[in-house]
């Protein structure tokens, strides 16, 4: 059995205590985490060490994105793929060696994409969308094992959102980003592993902007995924979202999702 998480931890030397806490409660064998916000020189690498996660991939910048693996299990770095195409630390893959041998594990932080839904006015909107189209070619030729985890900033399923139409025009729901992800989503015919133990349209949410969810609103949205490939979405045994983590005080606005398979 392998137990694998991922959480935006938006900021991981400010949640290290959070992070602490939740391998103490879910013990999960590997975590991903995005939005770590600091260089790999100020990681918290020791103190994830002192729990047993000695195996780490830390792929990092000042201030801003970040992910880290981080593994009790050994690991190598297998790839740093630049998707936003300007040098962003938005990915880290690695290949598991020890249980799970053999396995990819690519861990990603798709860009928010800004307020408004036009790349003629908003570059970060068409960033995104061109960083999925980049994916999408990547997925093309996997040929491995691969499971994709991350924050993918898209809500694609009109259940994965607290209100489907007064949301179509927001950015992380409208069409064009649910369109494009199906492409990258059908280059490798992943397996929405959330969507296969929750199904729709089951409350599955991931995410709360701090504002509504203080307002004790439940306007949720599944932006953070773990998407499989066929043959090993087929040995995923069990998959759970962490929500009591959104309650501590100074959380992260995202809530870990953890999947266990049985390889």
């Amino acid at each position: 059995m392998l137990s694998i998480a991922t959480w935006n931890i938006n900021s991981v030397r400010l949640r290290i205590g959070q992070v602490k806490r939740v391998i103490e409660e879910q013990a999960p064998d590997v975590l991903c985490l995005q939005e770590i916000k600091c260089q790999e020189s100020q990681f918290p690498a020791q103190a994830l060490a002192d729990m047993g996660y000695v195996h780490q991939a830390v792929h990092g910048q000042k201030g801003y994105h970040g992910v880290a693996t981080v593994s009790r299990v050994p690991l190598r770095e297998f790839s740093r793929h630049d998707w936003q195409d300007n040098g962003e630390a938005r990915h880290v893959g690695v290949e598991l060696l020890g249980p799970g041998q053999g396995m990819v594990l690519e861990n990603v932080y798709i860009p928010a994409g800004g307020d408004v839904a036009d790349r003629e006015v908003n570059p970060k909107f068409g960033q995104k969308l061109d960083f999925l189209e980049r994916m999408t070619r990547w997925a093309d030729a996997i040929d491995r094992p691969t499971l994709i985890v991350g924050d993918f900033n898209i809500a694609p399923l009109e259940c994965d959102v607290y209100d489907h139409k007064a949301l179509l025009k927001v950015v992380s729901h409208t069409p064009i980003e649910v369109e494009t992800l199906g492409r990258f989503r059908d280059a490798h015919g992943w397996v929405d592993l959330g969507r296969t133990f929750i199904p729709a349209p089951e409350r599955n949410y991931s995410w709360w902007s701090y504002r509504s969810f203080w307002r004790q609103k439940d306007q949720g949205r599944r932006l953070d995924h773990m998407w499989a490939s066929p043959d090993l979405a087929k040995q995923a045994t069990g998959h759970r979202f962490v929500e009591e983590t959104r309650r501590w005080d100074s959380p992260s606005d995202h809530v870990p999702l953890i999947t266990e398979f049985d390889l």
